[in-house]
């Protein structure tokens, strides 16, 4: 039997603090279900940070049964060790989401940031603000990895949606805005 709705875990990778992110699609309407940080710092070895990464993507997996994975893709900085360290965190979310049946899509922080604000260059508290209007949250997490990895899972649903046109006889504006109410403010 089909499901109703899809699950969409979202990862912002880290090998300090990993955020985490479920959104629920239910009839075209997202919903938050869950957000949270693995809390890495006072592991001292990598390889450690590593299995615990991949534990916590497989520990989600079994809990919420995701559809569907969604990444933050390394962004090029000057430090070559610390991309190489966010590579290799990344590279193990994925594996534990294929291990268990899922591909993976990976979204660029400015893509993220413009599916969710309208500006590739917004802040982590623009994000975080955007993200509890649509999706109707009040508290703001003590590390905003968690809200990043929250943004990472829309930013699908939006991604997916706009290239989902099964049904529509029209691919424009109109369409467009009625098919995504919920993201105009009034």
């Amino acid at each position: 039997m089909p499901r109703k709705t899809e699950i969409i875990l979202g990862i912002d990778p880290g090998t300090i603090v990993m955020g985490y992110g479920l959104v629920e699609i239910v009839a075209n309407q997202p919903k938050l279900i869950e957000m949270g940080v693995l809390k890495l710092s006072k592991y001292k070895n990598a390889n450690q940070r590593l299995q615990l990464i991949y534990n916590k993507i497989t520990e989600l997996q079994k809990a919420f049964l995701p559809t569907q994975f969604a990444i933050e893709a390394p962004f090029f900085g000057k430090n070559v060790q610390s991309m190489l360290k966010l590579g290799r965190a990344q590279g193990v979310a994925i594996a534990s989401a294929m291990q268990h049946g899922l591909s993976a899509q990976e979204y660029s922080p400015k893509k993220i940031k413009q599916s969710i604000t309208g500006n590739g260059n917004a802040s982590k508290d623009q994000v975080w603000k955007m993200l509890q209007q649509i999706l109707k949250f009040e508290d703001r997490p003590e590390f905003l990895d968690a809200t990043d990895a929250v943004a990472v899972a829309l930013c699908h649903f939006y991604q997916s949606m706009q290239f989902n046109t099964k049904g529509l006889k029209e691919n424009n504006w109109e369409t467009f805005l009625k098919n995504n109410a919920h993201r105009i403010k009034k």
